[in-house]
Formats: structure tokens, sequence, C-alpha cells
């Protein structure tokens, strides 16, 4: 009876244990964030939104990626759409800059006027958590992935969740990106 007891006891902790792991907060409105301004950003102000998350660098051949980028911003931010821009300098050292001087390139050469974030990093050791969630799926309980170069596109949607991941290479206005807002 006191094995029986103990199985009974040991199977009821394993179920718990397993149902917690499943309500664990696999949403990107988890995570507070520093702005560009060091100002506290939380993502949870996005909720209901589709959000794209996209690793930015200034001297990277993808960097003129910011102008379209701004104008998607400014065609769809009515249609609760933002994008969200992650300064980083994890290829070729391509974001020397600080958060200042990030800020005033991308005010003074694109007009950027969509979310700036704080510059961190998007890979290796000292990856930040919320593109450790974004890479993980175990994290985000979507999709594992690496960000292979600057200006990858990580598509969030409404819920909070991870859609899509989309390459660097490809457009702000590719049509993928253009459906997903729309639909």
């Amino acid at each position: 009876m006191k094995y029986r007891n103990l199985i009974i006891t040991l199977f009821m902790i394993a179920l718990l244990k397993t149902t917690a792991q499943k309500n664990i907060d696999t949403t990107i409105y988890q995570f507070k964030v520093e702005n560009i301004e060091g100002e506290e950003f939380n993502f949870d102000s996005l909720r209901g939104k589709k959000i794209m998350i996209v690793n930015t660098a200034s001297k990277c051949g993808l960097t003129p990626q910011y102008k379209k980028l701004q104008s998607l911003f400014e065609r769809y931010k009515g249609e609760n759409f933002v994008i969200v821009g992650f300064p980083a300098n994890n290829f070729l050292f391509q974001e020397p800059g600080t958060n200042d001087e990030i800020s005033e390139f991308c005010e003074k050469n694109y007009g950027v006027t969509f979310p700036m974030m704080s510059k961190i990093s998007v890979k290796g050791k000292t990856m930040h958590p919320l593109y450790q969630f974004l890479t993980e799926q175990t994290k985000n309980g979507v999709i594992s992935s690496r960000v292979s170069w600057n200006f990858q596109k990580y598509l969030i949607n409404e819920d909070g969740k991870l859609a899509k991941v989309i390459s660097p290479r490809t457009q702000p206005d590719d049509p993928t990106i253009l459906s997903w807002i729309e639909n």
C-alpha cells in the first residue's frame, strides 16, 4: 500500500510539473527591454499588434533596408502593426556606435520613427534573453532558428507568438511580409 501511494504521488508530481512547463509564458509580452533612450520598453504594451523584430546595423550592405522598414512602418502603423529595431554589433562589427550615435544615424539618414531599442547581442554567449526566446523552440514554443546576419526579421502575431522568421536579404516590402501583415 505504501508503494502504491508513493507511485501515485510521484505520478501526480510529474503530471503537475509537465502542466506547469506547458503553461510557461511563450509570448513576447513577458519581455521588458531598454529603448535607445535608456528607458524601459514593455512588450506587453504591444498586446494585440503584429510585431516585426529586426536586428539592425549602420555599416552593413543591408543598412538601406532602414528606408523600406520606415516606409512599411508608416504604411501599416495604423493597422495594429509595429516594427521594433535592435541594433547589434555581432556581424563584422557593423554596428560600432553608441546608442546616441545609432539614434542620430537612423533619424538623420532614414527618418526612422519606429521604436529602436538599446544595442544588444543577438547571438553567442552574450545573446539577449529576448533573442534566446526568438531563436529557441524550447522558449518560443514554435521553431528554433539562428540569427544569420543583420536585418533578420522575426514576425510576431497578435497573440504575441512567433509566427515567421524572415531572412536578412528579404526586403521589408516583400510580398510574403505584406501578406502576413494584411491577413
